[in-house]
């Protein structure tokens, strides 16, 4: 063993080194020797004995790989290094030509732009190459600066991408000191500037966190009118540790019309509904009533909740009609935006240059696989978004050699699904058969052994290590790491707190955090009294620093922290794995720069697009910090819209909001960000060798028992809505599963009934056996797919027994027919998948779940059968990837889905595509749309069973126009009650209000003509002023005499003081602002303080005359705007209400389907079908609070 061991090595060098073929002949031939010696008398390298012995070590993965083994675990043939050469010498280039051909080399050999290096190449000076390449590569500003991190010269791709807004200031600002240098960094960076996008481009709703608070509550003063003396006291705070809105002074503004009737409501006024707004809360409104204890239970106010609600709509459509109506502010909104997230240029990676030192020559990399090698060495953090069968295991081999080659990284770890270990090494080995790698078993690490294998990591200089899932998660950070991250969190939040209590924050959000807080002091406390009790090597010490996590998506549920409650798509609860990969991903930015992280999966959104937000925190950390939206509140609310709806809890103790995102918008801008790290590849933008699919939808028509069994769940769905049943007894979610149950096949809800002719598990019994029949030629094989009725050993009705039961009987050998779930080990797996290769088992029964991604089968298959519907988008992708895939020998495969007519089948099939268009859409297109709906599973609502269950359309159309009409009519009273306040204002605000101004402006005409005739003495003229009774020509006496009348007062109310230019005078003390005050009086009258300075009083009273022209313009542009405020009230009162005409005909088409379905009023009623709050609560005292 010993000697085929140094055999392979010597054989791995002398191609490495490019030795004559004649001596690697000479070497092949010894190889053979001993092989055949070694294997005449202990058997197989890969027997059991042989593996049981030698497989601790290390190089035993590579001699393992010098046998092709079959199916059937016999040799098949020798491998390649038998008799071929496996290994491409790498011959490096001494010299080249031109410029171009140096820098191609550079970035070959050196990943970057090494100056030095083309110089010896080409023989030219630096200045000569750069003068060649300008605008293939750019001088770069920033090492101008002295900044040593940073290189001199950069590539046109990324020099030109990234935040390229950012770079042209930067590059405008060197351009500035030397012009020759960096005028052409300007002009490049000029033409890829993103557009600009207008604000009708822009979606923003009242509580996106780069709104500026002050806007904020300037639309507040607006829409409720807020008075002066209120907006002293009102107040809009935002806090960046909670990401918390909160406005001061809620209730300061008692008497405002506006905040309690036309925007808020009795029990809760309009500050307080913009509040929840602006924190992405829906308003609902409890009452508190005692139970039979005396505790306090709050219960929910359907109708005041439902009034509120509508409030709260028309102050977000009121802020979507203001925020971008003054050009002032639109301008200064879009520019913050703009630069915010829409600077962002994706780079595009070429790989053509790249060299892949020491790759089997027999296998050459397709382009996208060199583009996304290229993406992970020049790019930082990479998710490899790639279609199943996309060669993703090759991509980032190659990427670990490569950044291993070029010294961008030291040592790779590679995390992988824990059965899939052992195939990774064959496939590593099988690209790169010089490769020093370690793979890990079960084995290793049991307890005894891990720290045995964590210390041959940390000492072994590999090139990569392959470890399972769960493996990784075994390997701890250090504990002062830990405790530095969780110190950090804990400041941050009691951070929070402080602040919070500072605004006065509501009671509810201190508790939340007080919560956390808690939670992570107790998580402290376990660390630190962690006696070293294994004192294992931490994953630092490995020395990897570079990871590669392969099918990601396993890592979805990170917890992270929001005041919106229960919302769906978010992890609530805290994945230990997940929160252990984060802290590990947080480590290798530290030390790489945000360049250590590779992810791949087929499927990054599965559910809803808060995954997005999930892999952003997990490889773009740095960029969400530095766009403010690290909080999950800032992310949602710059490009999500929440909508709360009201379901029973699954416990069924009572009510729950559930919020789900119902739309995302800004969507370019999202992604642009995204792709910064997203290298995203699907099935036709890819166009792989794969076979044709063709869909087949085989509908079957429902039994008897079927059609009665689905009316009875649309009794039990009234029952639930009805609030007449225990929710833990019974709930939509229980209904909607016993819906897809009763679909698949009714003996699942009771094995005792018949079991049904015409059912789809007998239509798919069929086909699978008449496709058996026509290709038992070529052995083709068949994959079925089931997630519900899994194998049961216990008698009990099964899908999966049923169909392998009728199989058999019609004659398919029972060894053809297989359960994934029988191969309960890794090894009987591998030993599954390979007979159905060989087309020895020709029809695998399984679950998504078990038999989805990772399961190679494809060789044979030739046709899918999907049994039952999935919930998720992602589901039906997995399960259609296993046979249309790379390496099937058929070109056409058809795949059949089974529908029973009249049950939930063909619905879920609709919902399910419904929301895989949409998921694809939004990853393929180079511009996505601005907006669109979100994806997240839910159980089928009410009416969609009613209408399911009756296989009646009528029904569900019926229930929402209920609910539309409900709201028109409640929109209709309140638009009347609006009305009939403004016309009692025209009535008789307006007409007394004109009439006072009319007189006023009358008066003020004959002021200013007296004025005109008695014009300002002017330098030597006689003043002419009566100051008590006496005359006076000259300004200082007058002015003196002014100043003793008021010595002379005794009581502050008015006395005759004189006469000037045509005006009386009187004289007053003003108490409130303590002073003298001089009142001009003509036909109407103007007051003027007076000072302590003789000269200068006269010189105000005089002022005071020429004003009288200012108070004449100004009365009469409010008579003219009070004329005008009149007409509009005059036309508003004769306006009809806006949506009268949709009132009407919704109204109309209720009616017409009441009368077609003959059913009674009772659905008539606000959200839920229950009667309202505290009617059932005989007489009891009851109070209520807001909330």
């Amino acid at each position: 063993m010993i000697a085929i061991r140094n055999s392979v090595r010597t054989l791995i060098e002398l191609q490495t080194e490019d030795y004559p073929d004649s001596e690697i002949k000479a070497e092949q031939e010894r190889l053979n020797r001993l092989y055949d010696t070694f294997s005449g008398k202990y058997g197989l390298i890969n027997s059991r004995a042989n593996t049981s012995a030698f497989s601790q070590d290390s190089s035993f993965s590579l001699l393992s790989a010098l046998e092709i083994i079959g199916e059937d675990g016999e040799l098949e043939r020798k491998a390649d290094m038998f008799s071929k050469r496996t290994i491409k010498p790498h011959t490096p280039v001494t010299s080249v030509d031109t410029a171009s051909e140096a820098l191609a080399v550079s970035l070959g050999e050196k990943a970057t732009i090494d100056m030095d290096y083309m110089m010896g190449l080409s023989g030219k000076s630096e200045n000569e190459i750069f003068e060649d390449l300008k605008g293939v590569i750019f001088l770069n500003p920033l090492y101008e600066y002295g900044n040593s991190y940073e290189p001199k010269y950069l590539m046109a791709d990324e020099y030109l991408s990234g935040n390229v807004r950012e770079k042209l200031r930067i590059a405008k600002n060197s351009a500035e000191l030397y012009p020759e240098d960096y005028k052409v960094n300007v002009e490049a960076l000029q033409k890829v500037q993103p557009k600009d996008l207008t604000a009708s481009e822009i979606s923003v709703r009242l509580g996106a966190t780069w709104l500026p608070p002050d806007d904020v509550q300037e639309f507040i003063f607006h829409l409720l009118e807020t008075p002066r003396y209120a907006q002293w006291n009102i107040k809009v705070h935002f806090s960046p540790f909670t990401s918390e809105w909160n406005i001061e002074g809620k209730s300061y503004d008692k008497g405002n019309v506006r905040a309690y009737n036309t925007y808020g409501t009795s029990r809760i006024n309009a500050y307080k509904i913009i509040e929840e707004t602006l924190n992405l809360k829906d308003v609902r409104i409890f009452d508190y009533i005692e139970d039979d204890e005396g505790k306090k239970k709050a219960v929910l106010n359907k109708k005041e909740t439902a009034i509120a609600q509508s409030k709260q709509e028309m102050i977000k459509q009121e802020f979507q009609d203001w925020i971008w109506s003054d050009p002032e502010r639109r301008e200064r909104l879009c520019k913050s935006y703009n630069e915010k997230f829409n600077s962002v240029r994706p780079r595009e990676y070429d790989g053509s240059h790249i060299i892949f030192n020491g790759m089997n020559p027999e296998i050459e990399l397709r382009e996208h696989q060199k583009n996304a090698v290229a993406h992970i060495l020049y790019g930082g953090n990479t998710l490899l978004a790639h279609a199943v069968g996309a060669g993703k295991t090759f991509e980032m081999v190659a990427a670990a050699q490569e950044s291993k080659r070029l010294g961008l990284c030291n040592k790779s770890l590679f995390v992988v699904p824990n059965h899939l270990t052992e195939q990774w090494a064959a496939e590593y080995l099988q690209l790169y058969p010089a490769a020093n790698i370690l793979v890990a078993t079960k084995k290793d690490f049991e307890t005894k052994n891990r720290k045995k294998f964590c210390g041959r990591i940390a000492t072994g200089d590999y090139d990569a290590v392959i470890i399972g899932h769960s493996q990784f998660e075994k390997i701890p950070m250090s504990i002062e790491r830990q405790r530095a991250i969780l110190e950090q969190q804990l400041e941050e939040i009691t951070g929070g707190i402080a602040e919070l209590k500072r605004n006065r924050g509501e009671n509810f959000s201190i508790k939340q955090l007080e919560k956390s807080k808690k939670s992570i002091r107790q998580k402290l406390d376990k660390l630190n009294d962690q006696t070293k009790k294994d004192d294992v090597v931490t994953f630092e010490e490995l020395g990897v620093d570079r990871l590669f996590v392969d099918e990601s998506h396993y890592y979805k549920n990170l917890y992270l922290y929001t005041k919106m409650r229960n919302v769906g798509g978010i992890a609530q609860t805290e994945a230990q794995k997940s929160s252990d990969l984060f802290m590990k991903c947080r480590y290798l930015d530290e030390i790489t720069g945000g360049r250590g992280t590779v992810f791949a999966t087929g499927t990054p959104i599965s559910n809803s697009m808060v995954e997005l937000y999930t892999i952003q925190r997990y490889l773009q950390y740095n960029t969400l910090v530095k766009n403010g939206l690290q909080h999950f509140d800032a992310w949602a609310s710059t490009f999500g819209e929440t909508i709360t709806a009201v379901e029973l809890t699954p416990e069924g103790t009572g009510y729950r909001a559930k919020t789900r995102f119902a739309k995302f918008y800004n969507l370019p801008e999202l992604m642009a960000m995204f792709k910064e790290i997203a290298d995203i590849k699907t099935a036709d933008m890819l166009n792989l060798p794969v076979p044709e699919a063709k869909y087949h939808n085989i509908a079957v028509k429902p039994s008897e028992m079927q059609k009665e069994m689905v009316a009875s769940l649309a009794e039990r769905a009234e029952q639930v809505r009805g609030g007449g049943v225990d929710s833990s007894v019974d709930n939509m979610l229980k209904i909607t599963n016993d819906g897809r149950k009763l679909a698949l096949d009714q003996r699942m809800l009771n094995d005792m009934l018949p079991d049904f002719e015409g059912s789809k598990i007998n239509a798919c019994v069929d086909n699978i056996y008449r496709i058996w029949e026509e290709n038992a030629d070529k052995k083709s094989a068949q994959l079925v797919f089931c997630d519900l009725s899994t194998p049961k050993n216990d008698g009990t009705f099964s899908v999966y027994n049923d169909i392998r039961k009728k199989l058999i009987e019609r004659g398919i050998p029972e060894s053809e027919v297989k359960f994934i779930h029988e191969a309960d080990t890794d090894m009987k797996k591998k030993e599954l998948f390979q007979k159905t290769r060989k087309g020895e088992v020709r029809v695998l029964l399984g679950s998504t779940q078990k038999m989805g991604a990772g399961t190679n089968v494809q060789d044979k298959l030739i046709a899918l059968h999907d049994v039952d519907c999935p919930w998720r988008p992602s589901d039906l992708e997995q399960r259609s990837g296993r046979i249309v895939r790379q390496g099937n020998e058929n070109p056409q495969v058809d795949i059949y889905r089974y529908v029973t007519e009249q049950t939930f089948d063909a619905y879920l099939y609709q919902l399910v595509e419904g929301k895989q268009k949409f998921a694809s859409q939004i990853m393929t297109s180079k511009s996505p749309v601005r907006s669109a709906e979100d994806i997240d599973e839910t159980a089928l609502s009410y009416a969609e069973i009613k209408m399911l269950a009756t296989g009646n359309p009528y029904i569900k159309e019926k229930m929402d126009l209920d609910i539309q009409v409900q709201k028109l009519k409640m929109l209709k009273s309140n638009f009347l009650s609006e009305k009939y306040g403004l016309e009692d204002k025209v009535i008789k605000f307006y007409p007394q209000q004109i009439t006072y101004l009319k007189s006023r402006v009358e008066g003020l005409t004959k002021d200013v003509e007296t004025a005109k005739l008695h014009p300002k003495p002017i330098d030597e003229q006689p003043l002419g002023m009566m100051v008590s009774g006496v005359s006076y020509s000259e300004k200082a006496e007058a002015g003196q005499a002014i100043i003793n009348a008021c010595k002379s007062m005794n009581s502050p109310d008015a006395i005759p003081l004189g006469e000037y230019r045509g005006f009386q005078m009187e004289l007053y003390f003003d108490t409130v602002q303590r002073n003298y005050v001089v009142k001009l009086k003509g036909e109407t009258s103007r007051d003027v303080p007076l000072g302590d300075d003789a000269h200068g009083n006269i010189v105000r009273i005089d002022n005071g005359i020429e004003r009288f022209e200012e108070a004449l313009a100004d009365t009469k542009n409010s008579l003219e705007n009070t004329e005008k405020q009149f007409e509009t009230a005059k036309q508003e009162i004769e306006k009809p209400f806006a949506k009268e005409e949709e009132l009407r005909a919704k109204t109309a088409r209720l009616d017409e389907l009441n009368i077609l379905l003959n059913m009674d009023k009772k659905e008539n009623e606000i959200v839920g079908g229950e009667p309202d709050e505290g009617e059932a609560v005989g007489g009891r005292k009851e109070k209520s609070y807001e909330r």
